[in-house]
Formats: C-alpha cells, structure tokens, sequence
C-alpha cells in the first residue's frame, strides 16, 4: 500500500523540493552528490525509475492515486505520496501538475564523457544552450534519432531541470549523458581536445563560408562524428566553429536563414547518423 499523507499543511518542510526550492537549490542542495530533480507525469517517472532513480516523495492529485499514478506506486511502496485536489496543488506550486502528479528523486551519478563514449559511433555536443524546452526537445530527438550520448557543456541548462526532463518525455534517463567538463573554462577547450582524443571528427552546425552541406557523403562516412549545436540566436561560439573539423548547414530555402535548434538537432542527428 501506498504511504499517503493528506496535506492540512502548507508549510510542511518535507514539501519545500517542490514549493520553495529553486531549480539551483535542489541541483546544488548540501552537496551536489545528494542533489534532488523533480520528474513531472507518471510516464517520465516510470522512465525514471526504470533507469534506477531513486524516489524520495510523491506530489499528487487525488484523483491519480487510483488513476494513471497507480502502476509507479506499486513500484516505490515506502515513498510518502502527499495529496489534495488539483487547486490546492497549483496554489502551492504555482503551476498545474502535467498529469497531475510530481517525483522528486535523488540526482544520479554523471559517468565521465569517456566513460558514456566508449564504443560510440555518433554524439550530439549541446553548447550553452540556455532554454529548457530546446534542452529537452534535443535529448527526445538524440533519443529517437540514433544518437549514442550526449554531452553537455557546462553552462549549459540542467537536462535534469523540471521542464526539461518533462519536454523530453523521460529520454533523458534513455539515452546515456554527461557534461564535458565541470566549469565554463572547460569548454571549448579542453573540451574539443576531450573528443578528439576520443576518436571523433567534430561537426559544428553553423553557417559561415566554410560550410558545407549537411548531405556532404564524407560527414556520412566518418566513423566516429561529434555534432556540435550552439545556444539559441547566437548559435556556436567563433572559437568553437573555427576549431572544429567540420562546419556543416542545413540547406535552407524561401529565404530563411536558420532553425530554431530544437528543430535543427532533429534534422542533423537524422541525416548524420551512424549507416
């Protein structure tokens, strides 16, 4: 049975992961390795739990307890599971529950970049890309679209922020990842060195005059490709652009000069995936 508690209190101390932490307080909470991440929607949980995460309390509506919700809380019979009506949980929150239900869950560990790509063929690099939703969208893309990791420089937005992990629909827990890199100072360099001691040609997506086109057969024929897609309106650094082995476009027409990156990830990882 499940260990339900009803709230009659809002100022409960066991609530504040999910009604006063900020996203960089729950990261970085007493030490980073006891850090806590909120997953949003009994899918993405169910995703979590199978990648082993570990539970630490449930936030849901009543009506999930017996609902959709009912399937994850056989699976973690001694997490608390607080509850009220829909309203009272938006209050406290702030925002409507997807689907109505939260987990926050212990952050796992991060494996080293060498460790997660041993024996991959094809990588996808996320610059300093600072928007969540283009977080997520990119992992689900790597996810479906044949990608063997992902990393993650270190400015980059948590792909284990609340609205990240839920736009991804729990790919993020699928498909293995890590930062390249612990500080801003790690990356570009010595970031891109990182990967061609790895074995990997680098890819930046970018237009300059040295692009070459996305259906390129000797991107194709790498075996071993990074392909690098930079943070929203400014896209890939100069250095990094200039640093790579390849700098690749998506051929574009009626005049429009880019995609937003969510989209371009989708159409790269795609075209330049392992044959």
């Amino acid at each position: 049975m499940p260990n339900i508690i009803e709230i009659t209190d809002l100022s409960l101390p066991q609530l504040e992961m999910f009604t006063r932490l900020t996203e960089a307080q729950l990261r970085n909470r007493l030490e980073p390795e006891k850090g806590i991440f909120i997953a949003e929607s009994p899918k993405v949980i169910a995703r979590a739990l199978d990648a082993g995460c570990q539970p630490l309390a449930f936030l849901m509506e009543r009506e999930q307890i017996e609902g959709p919700a009912r399937e994850i809380l056989t699976r973690c019979p001694e997490t608390p599971v607080y509850t009220a009506d829909r309203e009272l949980l938006a209050s406290l929150t702030g925002y409507a529950l997807t689907r109505g239900v939260l987990c926050g869950m212990r952050r796992p560990h991060l494996p080293e970049p060498e460790e997660i790509c041993a024996g991959a063929r094809r990588v996808a690099v996320l610059e300093n890309i600072v928007d969540s939703t283009n977080v997520g969208a990119a992992f689900r893309s790597a996810a479906a679209l044949q990608m063997d990791a992902v990393l993650v420089t270190p400015s980059c937005c948590d792909p284990l922020c609340r609205r990240a992990v839920r736009v991804s629909m729990g790919t993020v827990f699928q498909v293995p990842w890590t930062y390249i890199g612990q500080k801003a100072a790690d990356w570009p360099h010595p970031g891109l060195e990182r990967l061609n001691q790895m074995g990997f040609k680098t890819a930046a997506m970018a237009l300059s005059d040295r692009s070459v086109s996305i259906e390129d057969p000797a991107l194709a024929a790498e075996p071993k490709l990074a392909i690098l897609l930079g943070t929203e309106g400014d896209g890939l650094s100069e250095t990094t652009i200039a640093d790579c082995d390849y700098t690749v476009k998506i051929p574009m027409s009626h005049g429009v000069d880019s995609l937003n990156v969510a989209a371009a990830s989708a159409v790269a990882f795609w075209q330049l995936r392992a044959r």
